[in-house]
Parts: C-alpha cells; sequence; structure tokens
C-alpha cells in the first residue's frame, strides 16, 4: 500500500484493508503525541468504506472542545507525529496534512479538526456510517466517483464538487 496524491491530482485506488491498519497506527502516534481523547479519533472518508474506491489518502476526523481555541499542546503534538496545518479555510475546521518528505509536494494524510460531536463531525461519521451499511448506496458512490474520471478532466475541487450533492443528500439523511 502506497498512499499519497500529489497537489490537484486525482486517482483512484481499489479499497486495501492496509488502510484501516494505518488508521490504527497513526490515530495511536495522536493518541501518543497530543491530550486528545482515544473516541475524539475517527478514520472518515472513502478509505474508511468496505470496498470502496478512493483517493490514496488516509482521512481523520478529531474532534476538540472549541475549534475557536485549539490548545496549542495539540498543534504541536500533531506537528512532531508530522502533520502540518494548511492554509486551507473552511467553516468550523481546520486541516493539518502529512506529507511524504520535506519537498510538501505529495500529501498521505489528512486530519480534519472540528469541534467534537457537533454537526460537521456527526455529519462525517453517519456519512462513512451510512455507506458502510447501505451496499446499495455504496455502489452510487463508488459509480459516481469512477464517472468523474472517466467523463471530466480536472483537479481535486472539480472532484469535490461533483460529489458534493451526493454527500449533501446522506447527510440530509441524518436528521
Amino acid at each position: 500500500m502506497k498512499l499519497g496524491l500529489k497537489r490537484d491530482e486525482v486517482r483512484l485506488e481499489e479499497h486495501s484493508v492496509e488502510w484501516q491498519k494505518e488508521f490504527y497506527k497513526v490515530k495511536q502516534d495522536i493518541l501518543n503525541s497530543t491530550p486528545i481523547q482515544e473516541n475524539r479519533i475517527e478514520h472518515i472518508g472513502s478509505t474508511a468504506i468496505k470496498d470502496m474506491v478512493a483517493k490514496p489518502i488516509l482521512d481523520l476526523v478529531v474532534g476538540v472542545d472549541d475549534i475557536e481555541n485549539v490548545d496549542k499542546v495539540i498543534f504541536q503534538g500533531l506537528k512532531e507525529v508530522g502533520f502540518l496545518r494548511l492554509r486551507v479555510q473552511r467553516p468550523d475546521e481546520i486541516v493539518l496534512a502529512k506529507f511524504t518528505d520535506e519537498t510538501y509536494e505529495e500529501k498521505t494524510h489528512f486530519i480534519h479538526l472540528v469541534d467534537y460531536n457537533k454537526e460537521l463531525w456527526n455529519n462525517l461519521i453517519f456519512f462513512r456510517d451510512y455507506l458502510n451499511a447501505n451496499e446499495t448506496v455504496r455502489a452510487q458512490y463508488r459509480n459516481l466517483k469512477k464517472k468523474f474520471l472517466e467523463e471530466k478532466n480536472g483537479g481535486i475541487d472539480e472532484y469535490t464538487d461533483y460529489k458534493e450533492q451526493f454527500v449533501r443528500e446522506i447527510y440530509g439523511k441524518r436528521i
């Protein structure tokens, strides 16, 4: 298993059991280097969905008490295990990434730092769990992702926009 995508690259790989093993390894690194509690670190995104094609980047959601006032100790601990804060601006979320080397050309992991047990946290967990529990919906999502690569010629922003309506429809089922 090789994780990593370059900036604006979109590539899908077949599901790998190694993704879950890598999640547990990274989760343990985070637990060892930060005061974050175990139940506040979850594997999300397509690498956390069985039989799903996915970009070879591992996504984690990490819940904090207040996204507006994250303890510097958390950022320092995440940096110690290789996660750097990105300049990405998203409401109620701080994004960090891990890279293959010091060129910072290829990302292998993302952390989505969000308020624990609030809307975004719950949506991300629900999406993962809903697709894992629903084979038909999982197949629809897999096909949507593959269709983008077959029909479109775009980068990561276009890929994300292409999936947006599907993702929002799943979020809507949570309420």
